[in-house]
């Protein structure tokens, strides 16, 4: 299955594999034209304040040179530890331009997950908030050696001094002290902003395809994070793929995303949309669905990039559903499955065939499966191998290539796929097998037009007596109730049965339904459903009704956190 695509008669008219020679550069090169092309251009809108490509290009010049003139080396780690403002734009580009590697580190780590992160990729700089710095690093600092050089910003850093003042005043803009840390050299960002201490001339680093681009760690289901190791061509090769995929045109889109940076699927459009030189709208507070409203009725951009549970609340938005959405080309949905029925309500807002799901993972860089940019797009699909990518399943239990129309393990092959875990070759091998193929642990059914859909992955399957029960196929299913807004199951042991487990279900209410204070009618009438809509051993035993489920950084259902609850 893995070796004819089959699947390419279902690609767009055009579509074809690119010369692998275009990815055969780094991104530092391929953005050198777009900084000269689009100088005058907004890059970044960000709360009312627009920076340009020109400014983004010199500020980012003055970090690269502080890292050189700090004894920093290629290959040498820097964090970034901010939420979506320009200050993380201008960190990004001005670590790649010194040759340095950057490692996306979320503001919402607590201390200690700051530190493993921190420690693990053994980073010698990081940029962070003054809110942060002074809450957190300051607690941790003497633990990281290896750490040398600390870049503190404020999230109203770009803003107006009266805005500034008042954001602080009335304490919508966090912030905290910037002190001195022993054994390191202590910056604040607007020094690369403001002043000519750092030099904004271009820097004499050659950067090249193999060299390591990103560290980006992975939450994984169990076990520590993982930090995969992503080249230049890695990056640069989905990036040019999944344009030519889509016909995005250089200097054509106005983009607007609630991915954040630190995560591969905010940092994959980000890079994208400096790229192409698009205009991106920032989104600092993706559950400011007010705010993101505004910025869509002023910008009117022509691609949204959101993880479905920011869909849902912008869908609960009354003034979403007002908006003029006739400039927007597509809704781009990742990262979480988003059901059939979700994305029907969402279409009849924005217009249909407007949404496009797509898959990936961090290990590999983040794309490998889209659904066509013109031609049929399936909902619930996430699509088919893109170009220049192999792909297989395998059975989970066999490890053989599954049958045609069975479920089986996703397996990807291609020039996104990483180089590896960092420090971590019996992982590094675990993950990807003698063939070259990534085992993303994804378990999904191919149609016979070589469209995927995702039923599980292989640690979400729940064995009941024997039967695999996948849960995303009984979540999708347990949805279509008008009282479900959002449903996770998980496996619960059966002590009766070692080896087997009952199906738990953890679901929120519809509005509709949230008003009534009857849960036992709720529940039953829910069990009543799933025994006429599901096989009986993918009924859940059990249904926990929750105000809210617990979500990772990026918008996900957090399973693990499920799990350990059981």
């Amino acid at each position: 299955m893995g070796s004819n695509k089959f699947w390419k008669k279902s690609y767009d008219e055009g579509i074809d594999d690119l010369d692998p020679k275009e990815w055969e550069r780094s991104y530092v090169d391929v953005v050198k034209e777009t900084f000269k092309k689009y100088s005058g251009k907004a890059a970044l809108s960000f709360l009312g304040v627009e920076i340009t490509f020109a400014e983004i290009d010199k500020y980012s010049n003055r970090f690269a040179n502080m890292l050189l003139s700090s004894g920093f080396k290629k290959g040498d780690v820097v964090g970034i530890n901010l939420p979506n403002i320009p200050e993380y734009v201008i960190a990004w580009i001005g670590t790649l331009k010194a040759g340095c590697v950057v490692s996306g580190v979320s503001p919402l780590l607590s201390t200690e997950e700051m530190e493993y992160q921190l420690k693990d990729s053994d980073a010698k700089g990081l940029v962070t908030l003054d809110a942060i710095f002074a809450g957190r690093l300051v607690k941790i600092a003497s633990n990281l050696p290896e750490l040398k050089v600390v870049v503190a910003a404020s999230v109203g850093g770009f803003l107006p001094p009266v805005k500034r003042f008042l954001g602080r005043l009335l304490k919508k803009i966090p912030s905290g002290n910037v002190t001195p840390l022993q054994g390191k050299e202590v910056y604040k960002f607007e020094e690369f902003v403001k002043g000519n201490k750092f030099s904004s001339g271009e820097v004499d680093i050659k950067v090249t395809a193999d060299d390591i681009a990103y560290l980006q760690y992975t939450g994984g289901t169990t076990g520590s994070p993982k930090g995969a190791m992503l080249s230049h061509r890695n990056a640069v090769s989905d990036l040019i793929i999944v344009q030519s995929w889509l016909g995005w045109i250089s200097g054509e889109g106005i983009a607007l995303s609630g991915f954040p940076f630190f995560h591969i699927a905010g940092l994959f459009f980000n890079a994208n949309c400096i790229f192409l030189g698009w205009t991106q709208v920032l989104v600092p507070n993706p559950r400011d669905t007010d705010y993101i409203c505004d910025q869509i009725e002023r910008y009117k951009p022509t691609v949204l990039v959101n993880v479905p549970s920011l869909y849902y609340l912008l869908m609960n938005d009354p003034k979403f559903k007002t908006l003029d959405h006739s400039n927007l080309e597509v809704c781009i949905s990742a990262a979480a499955p988003f059901p059939e029925d979700s994305q029907k309500e969402l279409e009849s807002i924005v217009g249909q065939e407007k949404i496009l799901e797509v898959y990936g993972m961090t290990e590999t860089s983040p794309l490998t499966t889209m659904n066509p940019s013109k031609g049929k797009k399936k909902l619930g699909s996430i699509g088919l191998p893109l170009i220049n990518t192999e792909l297989k399943l395998l059975d989970p239990s066999t490890g053989k290539e599954a049958a045609e129309g069975e479920p089986g393990e996703i397996c990807v092959k291609g020039p996104m796929v990483m180089v590896g875990y960092y420090n971590k070759p019996d992982e590094t091998k675990k993950a990807i097998d003698d063939e070259g193929y990534m085992h993303t642990g994804d378990v999904a059914i191919q149609d016979e037009e070589g469209y995927l859909y995702i039923v599980d992955r292989t640690k979400d399957m729940i064995i009941v007596g024997g039967f695999k029960v996948f849960s995303k196929r009984v979540e999708d299913i347990l949805t279509s109730h008008k009282a479900i807004e959002t449903v996770a199951l998980v496996g619960v042991p059966n002590p009766d049965r070692p080896g087997s487990e009952f199906v738990k279900a953890y679901i929120t209410l519809t509005r509709e339904y949230s008003e009534n204070k009857d849960e036992k009618a709720i529940k039953e009438e829910i069990m009543n459903f799933a025994k006429e809509s599901l096989a009986a051993y993918e009924v859940p035993k059990m249904i926990e009704i929750r105000e809210e489920l617990p979500l990772t950084t990026v918008g996900k259902i957090d399973k693990k956190k499920l799990r350990l609850e059981v």
